[in-house]
């Protein structure tokens, strides 16, 4: 485990701290990794190398952190913390699991003392970002909440009994109520949030800004536009016209095979689709920060959507296939349109059709305040690694570490050229260095988590 922490970076779900010196920081980091999706705090290790310093006395940092935490933190929040020993050096690991609490300082209350994290940050929470936790506790989205400025005429029913009908369904007052397209409040019938966006009548009524903005830039920048379209629709259209604003701007190859033309997009319309979808899904609607962006240049194809991922999901868990919806109504709802077929993460499934149709993988950051999932043309081949580092690869298929003795016993290179080589492949991220310092003599390597 503590190798594996250590051949990381910094991120949403871990930090290092060379001491306890300064208290207030790690609860504040502690706050934050249980108000977000959970982490590690290492302690004894230099954030900036990885060097490990180690604890002089780590039964007594131990216990400093354990008192700070539970005089400084409400509610009540008990994270794992165990010592151990790597090279002589005693490290200190808490674990803090995730938990939808609203976690913050006592002395400054849940306004001033609130903490999320963003990225490697820990930052002080909006009241946006406070009301979303509040609402997790209850077990309640956004899309869930009655909007009381609007009525049940603010809603197209004729749309949604259209839509419903091309998938032979039936659609009712009694469904919509099922669905929490409607939801009672007060004694009144009001159309919830979910609702508006699905099958809201008078767009611009409803909604001042765009809720898409699609653009075709010409060559690899932003510099110069040549369309661009805002997408003001019904979501479940606003997804048909981003697919056609993408099918317009992007090329489809043809090669004849045998007596048939066969025609190759130039992106795989899977792939376009998924993408979309969980833009549409998962976009944070109540941040009116910004409408989802879909940019297309020459060599990639960028998704940008409101929102991070949901408060207790990770980007690594998102990948194996962890799925945890932000907009229940709206994910109900596709579904029910057969616009989606599957629950679950579609992240994994796109990078799993990728390997099957061996395509170029998709990236997928989280950017501050957005989440986007950029994609590669079909035609774009995956960069061949260099013929030395094959047998690299392969010896780490079968050996959990490397040296720069066994590498250079491989390569069968100077021991400069070795060292030039390995530094090369942790820069590129094909390698994470484990070591307490630069000029550490154990110094090995091992695959990155993303990589094995």
């Amino acid at each position: 485990m503590l190798e594996e922490l250590l051949s990381k970076n910094e991120g949403k779900t871990l930090e290092f701290k060379e001491t306890t010196q300064s208290l207030q920081k790690i609860v504040q980091t502690v706050i934050a990794f249980a108000n977000t999706a959970g982490g590690v705090l290492l302690i004894g290790v230099r954030n900036e190398t990885k060097e490990v310093i180690g604890l002089s006395n780590v039964l007594q940092e131990e216990e400093k952190i354990a008192n700070a935490i539970a005089d400084s933190v409400t509610p009540l929040l008990i994270p794992k913390l165990q010592f151990c020993s790597w090279r002589g050096r005693d490290l200190l690991i808490v674990t803090v699991p995730y938990s939808p609490g609203l976690y913050h300082l006592k002395s400054k209350g849940e306004t001033e003392g609130t903490f999320v994290r963003l990225g490697s940050t820990n930052r002080l929470a909006d009241a946006h970002i406070i009301a979303e936790i509040r609402r997790l506790k209850e077990h309640t989205s956004f899309d869930q909440l009655p909007d009381c400025k609007f009525s049940t005429d603010d809603f197209d029913f004729d749309l949604a009994k259209e839509m419903f009908g091309a998938v032979g369904k039936t659609f009712t007052h009694a469904k919509a109520k099922t669905l929490e397209l409607f939801t009672d409040y007060q004694s009144e019938t009001y159309p919830t949030k979910g609702g508006l966006l699905l099958f809201g009548k008078n767009r611009d009524k409803l909604f001042l800004d765009p809720l898409v903005r699609t653009i075709r830039f010409e060559g690899v920048t932003k510099n110069t536009a040549i369309d661009d379209q805002e997408i003001r629709s019904p979501l479940p259209q606003a997804l048909e016209e981003i697919l056609v604003f993408i099918r317009r701007h992007t090329s489809v190859r043809s090669s004849i095979k045998g007596l048939r033309r066969e025609e190759t997009p130039q992106y795989s319309p899977m792939l376009l689709r998924e993408a979309a979808m969980n833009a549409l899904v998962h976009a944070d609607y109540a941040n009116h920060r910004s409408p989802i962006q879909i940019a297309i240049f020459d060599d990639r194809l960028e998704m940008t959507n409101p929102g991070s991922l949901p408060f207790g999901l990770s980007l690594d868990s998102a990948l194996s296939g962890v799925s945890q919806l932000r907009n229940k109504v709206l994910g109900r709802a596709f579904r029910e349109l057969k616009l989606t077929e599957h629950w679950g993460s579609g992240l994994k499934r796109m990078l799993d059709a990728c390997r099957h149709q061996h395509i170029p993988a998709p990236k997928f950051e989280e950017l501050d305040h957005f989440f986007r999932v950029t994609l590669y043309p079909k035609s774009t081949k995956n960069v061949p690694s260099a013929s030395w580092q094959e047998p690299i690869f392969q010896y780490l298929q079968k050996h959990e570490k490397i040296n720069a003795k066994v590498a250079q016993e491989i390569w069968k290179v100077t021991r400069r050229t070795t060292t030039t080589r390995l530094k090369e492949m942790c820069q590129e991220g094909l390698l994470a260095e484990i070591s307490t310092s630069s000029k550490d003599p154990q110094k090995v390597f091992v695959l990155p988590k993303h990589r094995k």
